[in-house]
């Protein structure tokens, strides 16, 4: 599933981020890279151990946690500390390839299964051309570009790319989901089945029989599919 969720940052939130990021320490993108990618990886990034870095890194999971479309669409079990990129002037592209499939974490912390890959624009597209998260799958490509505080979501089996950036920078924040539910399709029905009774609730009330069958039926799903 491909979703793209906005206000994950609100607007005082992303100008936050700008000013942690006036004074950014970037360096060569490919240190995280796995030996595919860094062969199609051409950016910038922030270390994961600077002092920016941690401080954007808690001010977007304070984002994701309050986020109810983020919680019903990705069922997160576990998400990979958030790291910070750039695209522009010479480093400004990244050519196809696939996530690894796990995510080790530093120092012995533990690893990510990488079920869900995530992006989170922190740019505005009007401050760059180019750019363009570009996601594969069977329905063809999907390009996607957002306003900054917005999020993508999609699988991390998907073939993807950042198309070059001719003026301006990308900046964003790149991060994985090991999610509840391992399955996408399965993610994609219990989101599905939770936006229709978001909706339901608002006009029949929870104490509606209908309501209180298919959120009893959601849950059952949910046990039969889910891993905590």
């Amino acid at each position: 599933m491909l979703l793209q969720i906005k206000g994950v940052l609100a607007s005082e939130e992303v100008r936050e981020a700008r000013r942690i990021l006036a004074c950014a320490p970037w360096g060569d993108g490919r240190i995280t890279a796995g030996s595919q990618s860094a062969l199609a990886k051409n950016n910038e990034q922030l270390p994961e151990t600077c002092e920016q870095t941690q401080q954007l890194q808690q001010l977007l999971l304070r984002g994701l946690e309050r986020h109810e479309t983020f919680f019903s669409a990705a069922l997160p079990k576990q998400i990979s500390p958030p790291l910070f990129n750039r695209y522009g002037a010479s480093a400004n592209s990244f050519g196809n390839h696939v996530d690894s499939a796990v995510r080790f974490l530093r120092n012995g912390a533990g690893r990510v299964r990488t079920d869900i890959s995530c992006t989170l624009f922190l740019a505005d597209p009007e401050d760059y051309d180019g750019g363009e998260l570009v996601v594969e799958d069977t329905f063809g490509e999907h390009r996607v570009k957002l306003a900054a505080g917005d999020l993508v979501l999609y699988p991390g089996t998907s073939v993807h790319r950042v198309l070059p950036v001719t003026r301006g920078y990308r900046v964003g924040s790149y991060f994985w989901i090991q999610s509840m539910v391992r399955s996408d399709e399965q993610r994609r029905l219990l989101y599905e089945m939770d936006k229709h009774l978001r909706r339901l609730r608002v006009g029949a009330g929870e104490a509606d029989p209908s309501v209180i069958g298919l959120t009893g039926t959601y849950h059952n799903l949910l046990r039969m599919w889910m891993d905590v």
